[in-house]
């Protein structure tokens, strides 16, 4: 256990941005995942706005660096050629 003011307050700091990472990256992947179900179904007009709003959640959470922005990018990249493909 810390003792120090200091490093209590780092715990609660950590808990905190830890929270915010877990639900930024939950949003991102279930905002993907809502994309990729709707190409399965060969459904391009409900895959086209799921991506629209998938986009800025992923590109965000690639530049928070929850992930990596070359893997974001080359899945977004993946997704619109997915779909362009339907």
């Amino acid at each position: 256990m810390a003792n120090h003011t200091s490093s209590l307050k780092m715990i609660r700091k950590i808990a905190r941005r830890t929270e915010v990472n877990r639900h930024r990256r939950n949003t991102a992947r279930s905002s993907i995942k809502k994309v990729e179900t709707a190409i399965e179904a060969k459904k391009k007009d409900v895959a086209q706005t799921a991506f629209r709003s998938a986009e800025p959640l992923m590109m965000s959470a690639a530049g928070k660096g929850i992930f990596s922005r070359k893997t974001m990018a080359r899945k977004l990249s993946r997704l619109s050629a997915a779909i362009k493909a339907l």
